[in-house]
């Protein structure tokens, strides 16, 4: 097998190789078609990681010794992948407590088999997606909390089989976001029950979350605040009842009321690209970050940001004393009714 061969299914190997980054037993490589030999080390050098800049300020709206729920600004990678390794959410919330020393210089074996070493995130925002975050500061309360939070998807696939409306389950845990759809969407209430699974998209290695028939049970139920004729926008608030990854992105696209500004998903919640665009067809030496470390697709990806989507709400147990806690989040400028701006506005 020769250095190329190993490397291309990667579509950007070629590009490292004569670039010197590719070195085996010891010897940088410059030429593609080398042939490695059994037993051959070959070993890649990452060139020092440049990342690009990302929002750092995170509001607190809540925290008690269990639990720490922070507002997350859009732009802001929850945790680290692709282009972003240091910048973000979960090295914020490391270096919150390293400064702040709440758990002591040396945390002893027994507390730290009851403590996380710092809060880590029970769930996900996408990194366009902005709002409320649920973190857990404990072992019991992430295990109690990310409990609920499966429980609550797997019981869309229940109530289907057993006929139930998910409205009339109780939930331990409720979230409730803001978004801003492309259109004018005419019906006052919409349930969308279409099915997300993966399918195959450049650039994403584990496969690309979509709209698809032999996907995973979802539900969410759309409810319109306003309607924008001369931006031809619509605001909506959003209650998921399942936790597939972008599901609001794909459900409103899927009925053909994209978010506005949404560079992945168009109507029918697909990607906007073809797949018979092959990968090695997208890239080019420009497409590199400056680094040669991670490759730039000129497709869109999952955590490329523009659309509108903010988490304002989230109602759950507490994982400790069981009583109900209710969190909201200001929603930004966009994704708020001209009623609500304007009683803003005449507060100052």
């Amino acid at each position: 097998m020769s250095v190329k061969r190993r490397y291309d299914k990667h579509c950007f190997g070629v590009w490292r190789i004569h670039n010197g980054q590719i070195t085996t037993d010891g010897s940088v490589v410059t030429d593609p078609d080398t042939v490695l030999r059994i037993g051959s080390k070959l070993v890649y050098h990452r060139l020092p990681w440049r990342e690009p800049l990302a929002p750092y300020e995170v509001g607190i709206l809540y925290e008690d010794d269990q639990l720490l729920i922070v507002n997350k600004p859009s732009g802001l990678q929850v945790l680290p992948g692709g282009l972003f390794q240091q910048r973000t959410l979960l090295n914020q919330l490391q270096w919150r407590t390293d400064k702040s020393g709440e758990y002591g210089p040396e945390v002893s074996s027994t507390v730290n088999t009851l403590q996380e070493s710092y809060p880590v995130p029970v769930h996900r925002l996408g990194r366009g997606t902005s709002g409320i975050l649920l973190c857990a500061k404990t072992n019991v309360a992430k295990s109690k909390l990310s409990a609920d939070f499966a429980d609550g998807t797997f019981s869309i696939r229940s109530n289907r089989c057993s006929g139930t409306d998910p409205c009339d389950v109780k939930r331990r845990i409720s979230k409730t976001y803001r978004a801003l759809a492309k259109g004018i969407i005419q019906q006052e209430k919409i349930l969308i029950q279409q099915p997300i699974g993966k399918m195959q998209y450049p650039g994403v290695g584990g496969g690309l979350y979509a709209a698809s028939p032999t996907g995973k049970p979802s539900e969410s139920r759309i409810s319109v605040l306003s309607r924008d004729e001369n931006r031809n926008c619509t605001l909506v608030e959003v209650e998921i009842y399942s936790g597939r990854p972008h599901q609001i992105r794909i459900h409103l696209s899927y009925i053909g009321h994209p978010l506005v500004g949404d560079p992945l998903y168009v109507a029918g919640g697909r990607p906007s690209i073809s797949l018979s665009e092959k990968c090695s067809e997208r890239y080019d030496v420009e497409n590199f970050a400056e680094d040669g470390g991670y490759e730039k697709p000129l497709n869109a990806l999952p955590g490329d940001c523009g659309y509108h989507l903010h988490a304002s709400r989230l109602l759950f147990h507490h994982p400790a004393s069981d009583e109900d806690i209710q969190i909201f989040a200001p929603s930004p400028p966009m994704l708020r009714t001209s009623e609500e701006n304007a009683s803003i506005d005449n507060k100052f």
